[in-house]
Formats: structure tokens, C-alpha cells, sequence
């Protein structure tokens, strides 16, 4: 219990300054002009504050700040030491968590391009690649006791890692408290994961994010009064990704760089049906759209606060799996995966979440082509337009197989 101490007084500096700072940016918010307004694609039915992110960095600052004061006065074991494998520089580490603050937060309220959002979390992930974040090698799997070196190659595989993380809480943040309590729930998980393997950094750092998530959630689950914007969705999902670098060795093992990304299945998934079912759409990668999986849910029936347990049970579930995965031999490893993995695989497609639900419209009107949805009259008449299509490619086939009569017609009679 005394060992654990130090953690339970972590995540209450976190949980206390997030809770008292969260009124503060609602406030600012509504200065700023920060304010999500009710759209087609958005769920909210009234004008709701962002910046929300800004509370949660105000706690993981606290909260560093009093395990400063904790090993400094009350003896506390030492967090920022040197990684065993990797020279990490923890102060260029944090600037990088500020640039990618500051880029959600400018986009919170002044709505940043896709571009230009991308370059600031490229910038962060190289600050953080720049700091000793990296993974130097990698165990071969096809060859036991050797390691693949990546050398310089390192880095790039480092920054896109780290953007990868970043984007899918950010594309998954569409419902009341549903990026929050996806991240609580993942961070709490690879607290576990880094108290067992002896990362004391990403055990602090994972512990405070989710002191910081959980008194967040006093505010944004449904119905919320305040949401994270980008300044807080960027900031837990480049926190997460953080972590999970923070909890292998310079040397790392296929399993444990698999387990953060089955904690963080749910919007891994997401995010890939989303690029899956814009490519089949012939649509940008980064045209929003309406088949999330928190939209689909929606769309099935269930509310709002429905659809955001439900999505956490999942979430407990492969984190569950994770632990179990961390702790039992290769063979069971591979079968629990394969378990987590059909599971996740059959809701995906229960939900359709690969179908796409934007298609391209050429609008003589205005000459150019247009993107509409399921709920505009162009689309439906596009999905009969295909289907008449495919109806007559088949007819076409029919008559060109021997002996196959083809289907009769009004003028055949």
C-alpha cells in the first residue's frame, strides 16, 4: 500500500486541478469563440464550449508537479530517470506535449486546416523523437535470439506511430464522455502494464492521464456541458502513444508492442473502417462522415448514453484481453488474440462499419461534383443508378453462357 501511495496521490492532483480548471476554460472558451454549434454531422442539439483539453493539460501539470514535490520532500521513488534502453530527455518530452496542446487548442478556435493540423502533430512527434523516444530494435520474430535493428529508421517509424495514436482519439471523439472514458480506460490499463514491467515514468504519466480523464467526465458525459475539442483529443491520443513507447525497452518484443494497440482496439478500428470505407466512397481520407461507430450505434436505436457504455464494455473487454495476453504463454496469446480479434471483427460488421455512406454527385445545376449522404435524394438515386448497373453487366453475362435463356421482358411476350 505505501508503494502505491505516490500513484493515489498522482491521479487526485490530476482528478482535483482538471475538476477546478474545467469551469476556467468554459469561460475562456466562450471568449474565444470556441463553441461547437449543432450541424448535420454533430450530435449535439445546442451550441456546447471546446477546449476542454486545456483542463486536462492543467492537470498533468499539477500532477507532475507534485511528484516533483513528493520525491524531492517526502522521499518518493524517482520517476525521471534515464530508461533503461532509451537516453530520454523528459523536458524536451513535455515541450513536445505542449506543441500538441497548443496546435489542438488553435484549432479549437480558429479551425485549423487538415494540413496544417497534421504539421503541428508532426512537429510534437519529432520534438518527442528528438527527445530519445524511439525503439532501437525490434525482436525477430522468425529468428529467436536475434533482433532486427532499425537504426536511423527509427525515427519516421517513431513519428508516424506517434501521429497514428494521436488521430484515432481524435476521429473517435464524436459522442458525450466517449473519448474520455475510452482513454481512462486504456490508460488505466497500461498503468498496469508499466507497474509490472518497472516503468515508473509511463506508470506516473499513465495514472495522471487518467486522473485528469475521469474528472473530465463530471463535465462531458451525457449530457455534456463542455467538450475536450482538439486540444484535448490530440492530447490523449499523443499521451496514449507516449505511454505505450514509455512502457517497452529500447529492445522491444512483438507482444509488447501488440498489447497497447488491442487496448486501444476500439479506435484503431474505427479508424481504419474509416479510411477503408472513404477509399471505396472515392472520397478524401479526411472528408468527415457519418459512419463512426458511435453514428452507427445511433443509428440502431440506441441514445446516446447507450451507445457510449457500450463502446466502453468493448473497451474493457480487449483490455482485459491485454492483461490476460501479458501474463500466460505464446500459445494462449495467440488464442485470445485470435478471440479479440473475431469478436471485434463480427460487431464491426454488424455495424457496417466499412460501408460507405458518402458518395460523389455530379450536380448539373452547379456544374461540379458534389459529396452528399444517405439522407439527400442524389444518393438514392445514385444506389439505383448502380443497381441498374449491375442488373444489366448480369444480363449481359447471361447471354453469354451457353444454354442459359435469358430472363423474359415485356417485349418478349
Amino acid at each position: 500500500m505505501e508503494q502505491a501511495m505516490p500513484y493515489i496521490y498522482v491521479a487526485a492532483a490530476a482528478f482535483i486541478a482538471t475538476y477546478l480548471c474545467v469551469p476556467l476554460t468554459k469561460r475562456l472558451a466562450h471568449r474565444l469563440g470556441a463553441i461547437d454549434y449543432p450541424s448535420k454531422r454533430r450530435i449535439n442539439t445546442k451550441p456546447i464550449p471546446r477546449l476542454g483539453g486545456l483542463a486536462m493539460f492543467a492537470g498533468l501539470c499539477v500532477a507532475l508537479i507534485v511528484e516533483i514535490a513528493g520525491i524531492k520532500i517526502l522521499g518518493w521513488p524517482p520517476i525521471l530517470i534515464p530508461h533503461p534502453s532509451m537516453s530520454i530527455s523528459y523536458p524536451i518530452l513535455g515541450l513536445s506535449f505542449l506543441v500538441i496542446v497548443i496546435t489542438g487548442a488553435v484549432d479549437d478556435v480558429h479551425s485549423l486546416s487538415p494540413r496544417s493540423k497534421l504539421l503541428g502533430q508532426i512537429l510534437s512527434a519529432c520534438i518527442a523523437a528528438a527527445g530519445g523516444l524511439l525503439i532501437g530494435r525490434v525482436v525477430n520474430p522468425f529468428a529467436p535470439g536475434t533482433y532486427i535493428e532499425l537504426g536511423l529508421i527509427a525515427y519516421p517509424i517513431t513519428v508516424i506511430y506517434l501521429v497514428a495514436f494521436t488521430n484515432i482519439i481524435n476521429l473517435i471523439d464524436g459522442l458525450d464522455g466517449l473519448a474520455a472514458g475510452i482513454s481512462g480506460i486504456a490508460s488505466l490499463s497500461m498503468f498496469s502494464f508499466a507497474v509490472l514491467s518497472g516503468r515508473l515514468d509511463a506508470a506516473a504519466l499513465s495514472i495522471a492521464l487518467f486522473g485528469a480523464c475521469v474528472a473530465f467526465l463530471r463535465y462531458n458525459f451525457y449530457p455534456a456541458s463542455i467538450f475536450m475539442g482538439d486540444s484535448g483529443s490530440l492530447l490523449l491520443g499523443f499521451g496514449l502513444g507516449t505511454i505505450s513507447l514509455l512502457n517497452v525497452s529500447r529492445t522491444a518484443a512483438l507482444t509488447s508492442l501488440i498489447i497497447p494497440l488491442i487496448v486501444a482496439g476500439v479506435p484503431i478500428l474505427d479508424t481504419l473502417s474509416a479510411i477503408v470505407r472513404r477509399k471505396r466512397a472515392h472520397v478524401s481520407i479526411g472528408q468527415a462522415d457519418t459512419g463512426h461507430i458511435h453514428h452507427r450505434l445511433i443509428h440502431e436505436g440506441y441514445d446516446q448514453r447507450q451507445a457510449v457504455l457500450l463502446i466502453y464494455a468493448w473497451c474493457l473487454l480487449l483490455s482485459l484481453g491485454a492483461v490476460v495476453i501479458n501474463q500466460v504463454s505464446v500459445g494462449w496469446r495467440v488464442a485470445i488474440f485470435l478471440v479479440l480479434l473475431a469478436c471485434s471483427a463480427l460487431f464491426a460488421t454488424r455495424l457496417h462499419l466499412f460501408e460507405p455512406v458518402l458518395r460523389h454527385h455530379y450536380n448539373p445545376k452547379t456544374q461540379q461534383d458534389e459529396i452528399v449522404t444517405p439522407d439527400d435524394p442524389a444518393f438514392a438515386a445514385e444506389e439505383r443508378a448502380a443497381a441498374e448497373v449491375r442488373e444489366e453487366r448480369l444480363e449481359h453475362l447471361e447471354h453469354l453462357i451457353p444454354g442459359k435463356t435469358p430472363k423474359s421482358t415485356d417485349s418478349h411476350k
